[in-house]
């Protein structure tokens, strides 16, 4: 999931979400959950920066009006602290909403790029950053959409972008999770989740960086967010 994710500079964290709602830790506490993907995330998404960032990809000028805005708000969601079936409901509406903005994007005709206003990059950046610390993510499933579809950068512009935002949210996320007084980390889960996301992540953003074809890559994740939320959805039913 790290070497598909990585290769459009997110950090996985849906992804994540997604593979561990299909086994026995999808029955763990949100809490818990949301502070694993975000310290994963921190990982990939550091990994899919250094490279998007050398291939000259990364334009402060659009990337830092979001991240600013955005950390605040991704301390507060990650500071709430959700009941077990409300957050299944909003992970499953999460997890849908993902796979149609990826899907959304496949066949988008991208025109002109322009550099929105700041007024408009600090009211998208505080919503998703408020959305991820909420949900568990950082955020790059929200942003990448946003600024593929309205033409403020180009697909490796919005990767790096991308990148740049999901390892600052994530981070001001799991800090405000952490200061709410409920840490349930666990640094061997960690340290086993990490071996394999910093291989993934480190192929997959060097090649996302290089000439990747993200069609393949799109379409697999795609599929697999509509099974975890089918799962999620199927749980609170039966």
């Amino acid at each position: 999931m790290a070497l598909l994710f990585s290769t459009v500079g997110h950090g996985g964290a849906s992804g994540y979400l997604a593979i561990l709602s299909l086994t026995s830790f999808g029955t763990m506490e949100s809490i818990w959950l949301k502070q694993h993907v975000w310290s994963l995330n921190l990982i990939v998404s550091g990994l899919a920066f250094i490279h998007f960032y050398r291939k000259g990809h990364f334009e402060a000028n659009l990337s830092f009006p979001f991240v600013i805005f955005s950390i605040p708000m991704a301390i507060i969601g990650g500071y709430i602290r959700l009941e077990s079936s409300i957050y299944d409901i909003i992970l499953a509406i999460f997890l849908i909403l993902a796979a149609w903005k990826i899907y959304s994007i496949e066949t988008n005709q991208f025109g002109e790029v322009s550099t929105p206003n700041m007024k408009i990059s600090a009211l998208v950046g505080g919503i998703i950053g408020f959305i991820s610390g909420i949900v568990g993510v950082g955020g790059g499933i929200f942003l990448t959409p946003i600024l593929l579809l309205n033409n403020w950068a180009t697909p490796k512009t919005a990767a790096a972008a991308a990148s740049f935002f999901i390892w600052i949210t994530s981070l001001s996320a799991l800090g405000g999770s952490m200061y709410s007084g409920h840490m349930v980390l666990e640094f061997e889960k960690i340290i086993l989740f990490g071996s394999t996301v910093i291989l993934g992540g480190f192929l997959g953003s060097r090649y996302g960086a290089g000439n990747a074809h993200e069609i393949i890559v799109k379409r697999s994740l795609v599929g697999v967010l509509i099974i975890a939320a089918s799962k999620r959805i199927f749980s609170l039913i039966f």
